[in-house]
């Protein structure tokens, strides 16, 4: 094998004899150098080539490159043979070597393990050394801790028993035992040497006290279960009432001399201790409820002879003077700033509520929304008295809480806005609707006289209306929290009426009333009568969207721009539901005069029998009926009722209306009695011709009498001619009426068909 490695052909190299580079014989995508990467994947490789590479020529490439691999081994091995051939003499007795290794080796790792197990044996001993200490510093902090509760209980007690010799020790004069008093208590004696009074003294003993008791708090919430503690209990809890005996007898000792200092101290003392209650009952019983009692005594207590009305209002003003005069000064004290009282709320749990619990067993039928007037009186008054309870609280979040306060929430509930607001629905809604049921329009006992003001309302349903938009909103109904509610009544009364309208004008036109009950009044109602319901619709809307708005914006000002902006725009609809009613009304009576001008009208008909008379000549006046068919029109604009209480607008309107109505009905029955009299007049020829050819007359025999058509278009042209006078004595042109253009053309002469004149 020696002999072929030194006997084979060397591989060309890099370079040939001559110095020239030997083109490299694989491609350039085979890049041999990423075999020898220590992340080389021949699979991925492999499969990267494949997409653009053909699989044989890959084969074969990489046997190429394998072949050149060998060479290259080949070339190494010849050029350092003689290293290669020494290479297996060197490695002469290596298992010797070895053994010669081993024994130190093992040497060490002895040596190693006998002091890793010294080393876990110190590691065991120090922890269980680290535990005992442990436990020891956690016995040793109980047994301070105990120690430390031991002390301040007997600190306590004994600063309760000192607490009554204060006062002998400042009298006295002694100052050697005060010192040592003051000193044991950790008192200074500047209180003393300035003069400081006895309630000031013992109220900062108690509050040094309770700081000392809610330190001892805090030892025995980390201390429980434990026997002594569970053995000092009686101990302290007989100190705790001590101290809580002391603190009220101090604290109303204060109150009953206005000493303010006394009072601070005795309530950061509460404060400490976390009983707010406590001063609040106190003063609720001791100072507060004596006077209640007796501007609100209980029901059963009252004597024979007091009154027994539930109005309150008297008896909060006795209240508030109350207020002002005796608890001022405490309430000030309660709002010190920084102070640390604001937990106390003497307005809420002092004050408020042995008001509402004099109220409930003195005057309950304060809170009864059975007699509406009287609820909201003494609804109106407690609100006023909250808002001066709530005029002592100096700041906003102060206002937040007291509202905030149970009391001040049941005292609320107390007044059932709800049910009050359902009776005065049942009074406003009820006394509309009675008024509405009445079967004829009612007038009022104003509206029979001509010189009366035109704003006023003429109808009593009308006034009835009014007088319930009104009291939804007057100050002796309303309530401001159901605002809403009566906003609602408010627009259902304006709809109830509007509906009522409505209907009685839909039975007009439909002449039944047996589907509509509540409007009867339509049927027998006559046009002037119609005129007091459109009087009253202006007036209506003009309050309802004038002064009524105005005085509801007013009421609800501290509402929010986008709520007065929603109620404004009901308010308006609710108007505008009245304002479109007007035109229909006017149609009404429209419909009326035009039907009473038809019965005279209807007379056209007897002009034809009038036209058959074949002696009489071509007519030279207009018939009688034309006279009478504006009369009903006339005599309504120039009534008393037209005259006052139309505006010039409605009765233009009114006028040009019925005027356009009556012209074009008229024309409706000259063109249906002139189209029959044609056919008649066809008729008659034809039965005249035949009768001549019978008879064996010449067919050109003239009748020399005038023809019934012409007589009949001659009646009628000189009534329209009549009828455009009567119109204009109404002042309206008639040929702006199109209807009488075409009546017009429709029987005047050929001479005359251009020319419109009277």
């Amino acid at each position: 094998m020696a002999t072929e490695l030194l006997h084979s052909p060397l591989p060309k190299s890099a370079t040939d004899l001559l110095g020239d580079p030997i083109e490299d014989s694989h491609p350039l995508w085979l890049n041999s150098s990423k075999f020898s990467d220590q992340e080389f994947d021949p699979e991925s490789y492999i499969l990267d080539l494949r997409t653009f590479v053909p699989f044989d020529t890959l084969r074969s490439e990489l046997r190429s490159h394998l072949g050149d691999l060998k060479h290259e081994l080949v070339e190494l091995i010849n050029r350092d043979y003689s290293d290669f051939v020494s290479l297996s003499t060197k490695l002469v007795d290596v298992d010797a070597a070895v053994v010669r290794m081993r024994a130190p080796l093992l040497e060490i790792k002895e040596k190693i393990l006998s002091f890793r197990g010294s080393v876990e044996g110190s590691l065991m001993a120090m922890q269980s050394k680290l535990k005992q200490r442990a436990q020891a510093n956690e016995a040793r902090e109980v047994l301070e801790l105990l120690l430390d509760t031991f002390h301040v209980v007997s600190k306590v007690e004994k600063l309760i028993k000192e607490l009554p010799s204060v006062p002998a020790c400042c009298s006295s004069g002694n100052l050697n035992s005060a010192k040592k008093s003051q000193l044991s208590n950790g008192i200074s004696s500047q209180h003393i040497e300035n003069g400081t009074n006895l309630r000031e003294t013992q109220s900062m003993f108690l509050e040094r006290i309770v700081s000392e008791m809610n330190r001892l708090k805090f030892y025995i919430a980390h201390a429980q279960n434990l026997p002594f503690i569970e053995n000092m209990e009686k101990r302290i809890h007989n100190a705790s009432l001590l101290l809580e005996t002391c603190l009220v007898h101090c604290f109303v000792d204060g109150v009953e001399n206005r000493d303010a200092h006394a009072i601070y101290n005795c309530l950061r003392a509460y404060a400490a201790i976390d009983n707010a209650n406590s001063p609040e009952e106190i003063y609720l019983s001791t100072v507060v409820a004596p006077f209640i009692q007796m501007v609100i005594p209980h029901r059963s207590s009252r004597a024979v002879g007091m009154s027994s009305t539930d109005d309150l209002e008297q008896e909060y003003e006795r209240i508030k003077q109350y207020i002002r005069d005796d608890c001022k000064f405490l309430l000030d004290i309660s709002f010190t700033e920084n102070s640390g009282l604001h937990v106390f709320s003497f307005l809420a749990n002092s004050i408020l509520k042995e008001v509402l619990s004099a109220i409930q067993t003195g005057k309950p039928g304060a809170f009864s929304p059975g007699r509406p007037a009287q609820f909201l009186q003494n609804y109106k008054s407690s609100l006023d008295f909250l808002a001066y309870l709530e005029g002592y609280c100096p700041t906003r979040s102060e206002v937040v809480k007291l509202r905030a306060e149970a009391v001040y929430i049941e005292f609320m509930k107390q007044w059932n806005t709800g049910i009050y607001f359902s009776l005065r629905f049942q009074e406003i809604a009820g006394a509309l609707d009675s008024e509405l049921m009445i079967t004829s329009l009612v007038p009022s006992q104003n509206s029979t006289t001509i010189q009366q003001n035109s704003q006023n309302l003429l109808l009593r349903q009308s006034i009835s209306l009014m007088d319930c938009l009104r009291s939804c909103w007057a100050d002796d109904v309303l309530v401001l929290s159901c605002s809403d509610k009566f906003l609602r009544l408010f627009l259902q009364l304006l709809s109830r009426y509007s509906s009522w309208l409505s209907a009685g004008l839909n039975a007009r036109r439909a002449r039944n009333t047996s589907a509509n009950t509540g409007s009867e009044w339509a049927i027998s109602a006559t046009p002037d009568d119609f005129l007091y319901i459109i009087h009253d619709l202006k007036c209506l809307v003009e309050e309802v969207c004038g002064d009524c708005l105005g005085h509801v914006l007013e009421l609800l000002k501290l509402c929010p721009v986008e709520i007065l902006d929603l109620v404004k725009q009901s308010i308006l609809h609710g108007g505008n539901s009245l304002r479109v009613l007007q035109p229909l009304v006017i149609n009404l009576i429209v419909e009326t005069l035009v039907e009473k001008s038809l019965e005279d009208l209807r007379q056209l008909k007897g002009i034809t029998a009038t036209c058959r008379m074949t002696n009489k000549p071509l007519p030279v006046r207009h018939s009688p009926y034309v006279s009478s068919v504006l009369r009903p029109l006339k005599a309504f604009l120039d009534g008393e009722r037209a005259v006052t209480y139309l505006t010039s607008e409605l009765r233009e309107e009114l006028l040009h209306g019925t005027a356009n109505e009556i012209t074009h009905r008229y024309y409706e029955l000259a063109a249906e009695l002139i189209n029959m009299a044609r056919k008649t007049e066809s008729s008659i020829q034809k039965i005249r011709l035949g009768a001549q050819r019978r008879a064996g007359a010449s067919s050109d025999v003239s009748d020399h009498n005038v023809s019934e058509i012409d007589k009949l278009f001659m009646q009628l042209f000189l009534d329209i001619q009549e009828y455009g006078r009567n119109l204009a004595s109404l002042g309206i042109d008639a040929t702006s009426i199109p209807a009488y253009c075409s009546l017009w053309h429709c029987t005047a002469p050929s001479d005359k068909q251009d020319t419109i004149s009277f």
